[in-house]
């Protein structure tokens, strides 16, 4: 919840100095009048009139309040469409591809940084755990795409080499993909090495559980550069 308090000349005055300061209606907020003011005589003696405005925002709003604050205070021109559902906040980012170029940033880590303190501000206060997701032009769509397709990739090829394979560093969420498409191959295994923020997967072959000739018992189509049955 967030209470401010506020002067004016008279009630109605401090009232709207609050709800301006907020960015919210009177329908949001509840408002207690802690002093009515007085006029004075001949300008002595006059108080001016003092409230207090209380709001409590939803997890929805905390999230597009801070989103639009990031996004003015880095001068990036954008609008935001957003949801709440099943105890989750979505937002997504829309604009031009300049524009959205820059929230993305070098392999989505301004994006996951944006998502990550956004959950911060969102969850602050709340007694269940909200769970936040910030996306644009479907970056995290495409992106888990890639991902699923370069693990395939270099399984095929550490099954074939037998030696394991270190992939470049990424995010929490990254490494959750890789290991997720990989984890029903029969013949390689992954893990994860190093430390954050350059904690890489490993691909890695399970010879001892195959011996010398697994190499005999998958397919490789080349075609599709994957390794069947593995």
């Amino acid at each position: 919840m967030i209470i401010i308090e506020k002067n004016g000349k008279t009630i109605d005055e401090a009232v709207e100095k609050a709800l301006s300061e907020l960015g919210v209606t009177r329908e949001e907020v509840e408002i207690e009048v802690v002093n009515e003011g007085k006029r004075g005589l001949l300008g002595l003696g006059a108080e001016e009139a003092v409230v207090k405005v209380k709001f409590e925002q939803t997890p929805l709003q905390k999230a597009e309040k801070y989103v639009e604050s990031v996004m003015k205070n880095f001068g990036i021109d954008v609008a935001l469409k957003s949801s709440f559902e099943d105890e989750t906040v979505k937002v997504e980012i829309v604009g031009d591809s300049n524009e959205v170029g820059k929230v993305i940033g070098r392999r989505g880590d301004t994006l996951d940084a944006l998502q990550y303190l956004t959950s911060l501000v969102v969850n602050k206060g709340e007694e269940d755990y909200i769970r936040v997701t910030i996306d644009t032009e479907n970056y995290r769509g495409k992106r888990e795409e890639t991902l699923i397709k370069l693990a395939k990739r270099m399984a095929a090829i550490v099954a074939r080499s037998r030696k394991s394979m270190t992939l470049e560093p990424m995010n929490p969420n990254e490494r959750r993909i890789i290991h997720s498409t990989l984890q029903g191959y029969r013949n390689v295994t992954t893990y994860s090495t190093g430390k954050e923020p350059n904690r890489s997967v490993v691909i890695a072959t399970k010879k001892k559980e195959y011996g010398e000739d697994y190499v005999s018992k998958y397919r490789y189509n080349r075609k599709e550069n994957e390794c069947e049955g593995l």
